[in-house]
């Protein structure tokens, strides 16, 4: 019974020394005797027991890293509290086993050495403007030093910047009056676009009265020939029809009726509208010599047959 519990121990040490079951996104490193022998993949691994043994376990996965606050000097001599965070992944786990005693802790330290060289070469209010830039570098000068520690770094982020309180105070003295000059400086624009507004629009309603003026004469002008025209073709066919009626039968005596009557009521408005005596020719015969020179003229004015 003894023989068969220890039997059944040494078998259990044997399996377990000797099955691995590597998760997902691992990667363990064996060593044979003390040297590095394979790494195992994710799944099922067998192993030679009391010979091969898993010295390193590493993840694949992307790492966040934070690196702790330090204090950088800018190159107008400023001082800035800069913290980041660094993301980087294990892509080689031989040489992350080998190539560096602690990985972590090297690229941490990489890290904060190029972000205080990185800062020393902008000046203040740089450090503000080119953080993208900043960590770009980071990231370019740590990748290329990780490679011999088999870790790639991905991207480096720079969390917070931190100037001393009297810069803080300055930069928001600098930030109000820079607000306070575009304030002035819109509301300027803006009297100017007002005035040009009502200059516009004080000029255009000038051209709109001048060309309303303008058309109105035209109309005014065009109406009066219009009018004008109008009489004169009334009155010459006035005429026409007087001299055709002169020389129908009988058109002679009318005439001279119609002469003799406007002279009598010439003398008569004469006599109504003069506070004077009227004077009345003597010899009425000087009045048909009047009706006689009348006719004269209307025969001579008659076109000749």
């Amino acid at each position: 019974m003894e023989i068969a519990v220890l039997l059944l121990v040494i078998a259990a040490i044997f399996v377990t020394r000797s099955v691995k079951v590597v998760p997902q996104q691992n990667a363990w490193v064996v060593e044979r005797l003390g040297k590095y022998q394979s790494t195992l993949a994710p799944g099922l691994n067998f192993l030679v027991p009391f010979i091969d043994k898993v010295a390193y376990k590493h993840s694949l996965k992307e790492i966040p890293l934070d690196v702790p606050s330090q204090v950088c000097i800018t190159r107008d001599n400023t001082q800035l509290q800069v913290d980041g965070i660094l993301y980087f992944q294990v892509t080689d786990p031989m040489r992350a086993s080998y190539g560096s005693s602690n990985y972590i802790m090297a690229v941490t330290q990489l890290a904060q050495t190029t972000l205080r060289s990185m800062i020393g070469k902008l000046e203040l209010d740089k450090t503000f403007e080119e953080r993208d830039v900043i960590n770009a570098q980071i990231v370019a000068a740590i990748d290329e030093a990780a490679l011999n520690w088999g870790v790639k770094v991905l991207r480096y982020e720079i969390k917070d910047l931190t100037p001393p309180a009297e810069i803080l105070r300055a930069m928001q003295a600098q930030i109000t009056a820079e607000r306070e000059k575009r304030a002035l400086i819109a509301a300027s624009e803006g009297r100017r676009q007002e005035q040009i507004n009502i200059a516009t629009g004080e000029r255009e309603a000038f051209i709109a009265r001048s060309e309303g003026e303008k058309q109105s004469q035209i109309n005014m002008a065009q109406g009066e020939a219009a009018a004008i025209i109008s009489v004169a073709d009334a009155t010459a066919d006035a005429i026409r029809k007087v001299a055709a009626a002169i020389t129908q039968p009988g058109g002679h005596e009318a005439v001279q009726l119609k002469v003799a009557e406007r002279a009598v009521d010439a003398f008569g408005k004469v006599a109504a509208e003069s506070n004077t005596t009227l004077i009345v020719p003597g010899n009425m015969s000087e009045v048909s010599a009047l009706i006689g020179t009348a006719m004269t003229l209307i025969g001579k004015t008659q076109p000749k047959p």
